[in-house]
């Protein structure tokens, strides 16, 4: 391993403080009974309770002063300035843990403890004069440093490779990056608190299946040795929760960690998270104002309003969100109504309108093309696209009244899905020949097309309820709601290619 010149540094420091009789990375409990926002929040009103008080975090700006020196660490909560006298942590005549520890072999990064109490500034400064200090653990890596005056900040490390990739060391040095996570478990609390309070239940379902089932998708392939079978990560879960439906569930919902091996950009990332839920005895347009009131609420939740800052736009959650059918959208957009056109139709619809489409796919996946490249991009308020032709909805129940569609919804917003649900088909017989026609794609070439799942049909043939299901991107749904372009930016750990290591940079040139 090739170390920089700080690095090297570093290392030599460690063994100078395990020279001292110092251990860098102690095991001994150390208590913390406060926090940086704790006492920013709350010292002025209660100075009594910060008289003894214990914190820890990663020291973040030293300035000396001689036998004394003002430091900030950082905590998981912010940041709150250490005042540490030379005379206060060393008592008797030695008086190395300041003179040596603390002033030539502590850097920026590494971990402390710290007891004392908070007092104020002459400057008007809430800090902790330190009485005890202990070293947690020593940073043998330097941070990016990033310089604050005045509350703005400079210097900010905004390399996406960089951020993406250490993503531990953005959370270090970009505070709001924190807050982007923050956020997103609060909105899924926020649906799993919504759900519970319905008495719906939350479920667990397979990552690994036999077939993968749920979605028009490429799935990742891998091998179950003890079965010595071929296995796929899950594309979507929806078949087995309906499998719950038919075992007596009235209403389950599930986090689903989904898997397709397909593209990356900027609102899709091979691994993401899908809430997935089903009601018996409901249907697609019940299912509209039960996400209405849901996306509301979170907007409310997070924001304290139904208007979200989403780039320069103003997005407002208030219910009830439009609605548009799929046929109507198109005829607006495009000027051609494609209601009643047949595969070769809408191919030269597709070559009038420029959009390259392979010659493999079939009539649903057509007018998706023909939506996606047209439509969708329109809609930044929140809008329910309804009522799809049935070639694209092979898991979906016929439309009631409209002859060659199915009652399906998809929720646009900012120009693009955020959720998809449906009136679930639930005729076995039905769903047997949409599987055959997703069957013949798929023999065409069709690598999307589903596969038939025949334990599901066999579920389906022993009565499955009436059924709303909806699945919502809740990858999409955080980045609209705390206001970032790129999936990766509310991904902890987004997938990207492996690094090229100096030898095999060496070797490749």
């Amino acid at each position: 391993m090739e170390l920089n010149e700080q690095e090297i540094i570093r290392r030599q420091k460690l063994q100078e403080i395990g020279n001292m009789g110092i251990n860098a990375y102690p095991a001994e409990l150390f208590e913390v009974n406060t926090s940086a926002k704790d006492i920013q929040t709350h010292y002025e009103a209660d100075k009594i309770e910060f008289k003894n008080i214990s914190i820890a975090g990663r020291i973040m700006s030293v300035r000396d002063m001689g036998k004394a020196a003002f430091c900030v660490i950082q905590d998981a909560t912010g940041k709150i300035q250490l005042y540490v006298r030379r005379d206060d942590i060393c008592k008797g005549e030695d008086k190395s843990l300041y003179d040596t520890l603390f002033k030539k072999l502590l850097d920026i990064g590494d971990i402390i403890g710290v007891k004392g109490y908070v007092f104020t500034t002459k400057t008007g400064e809430t800090s902790i004069h330190v009485e005890e200090l202990t070293l947690l653990s020593k940073s043998l890596k330097p941070l990016p440093i990033v310089k604050e005056k005045d509350g703005e900040t400079f210097d900010a490390v905004t390399d996406a490779e960089f951020r993406y990739r250490q993503r531990y060391v953005d959370l270090i040095i970009n505070p709001q990056v924190k807050d982007t996570f923050v956020k997103r478990t609060q909105l899924v609390n926020t649906i799993r608190d919504f759900y519970n309070a319905k008495g719906y239940l939350e479920v667990d379902t397979p990552v690994l299946q036999a077939i993968p089932g749920g979605a028009a998708a490429r799935p990742f392939v891998t091998h179950h040795n003890s079965l010595d079978i071929p296995m796929y990560m899950r594309i979507a879960n929806e078949l087995y929760l309906k499998r719950l439906i038919v075992g007596g569930f009235d209403g389950v919902y599930e986090f689903s960690r989904n898997f397709r091996n397909e593209g990356m950009d900027r609102t899709h990332n091979p691994e993401f998270t899908v809430m997935e839920l089903y009601v018996a005895y409901k249907d697609y347009n019940w299912m509209m104002d039960l996400t209405e009131e849901l996306i509301e609420k979170i907007a409310l939740t997070l924001h304290g309003t139904t208007e979200v800052q989403v780039g320069d736009k103003i997005i407002d959650f208030k219910a009830p969100f439009k609605r548009v059918t799929m046929f109507d959208s198109i005829k607006e957009f495009t000027g051609i109504d494609i209601s009643n056109m047949e595969e070769a139709e809408l191919r030269e619809v597709c070559k009038k309108l420029h959009i390259d489409v392979a010659g493999n796919i079939g009539k649903g996946k057509l007018i998706d093309e023909i939506f996606g490249a047209k439509c969708e991009g329109n809609y930044i308020q929140p809008t329910f696209i309804t009522d799809y032709p049935v070639e694209m909805s092979p898991l979906t129940k016929k439309h009631r009244t409209h002859a060659g569609l199915v009652e399906r919804f998809e929720l646009m917003v900012n120009g693009k899905e955020l959720a998809n649900a449906y009136s679930e088909l639930n005729d076995p017989i039905d769903q047997r020949e949409r599987f055959e026609e997703q069957a013949k794609l798929m023999e065409r070439g069709d690598d999307e097309a589903m596969f038939i799942d025949h334990d599901f049909l066999r579920a389906l043939e022993y009565g499955m309820p009436p059924t709303a299901g909806i699945g919502i991107g809740i990858d999409r749904l955080v980045m609209i709601m705390t206001n970032n372009p790129s999936i990766q930016d509310v991904l902890f750990f987004p997938q990207m290619r492996p690094e090229v290591n100096h030898q095999e940079k060496e070797e490749n040139n």
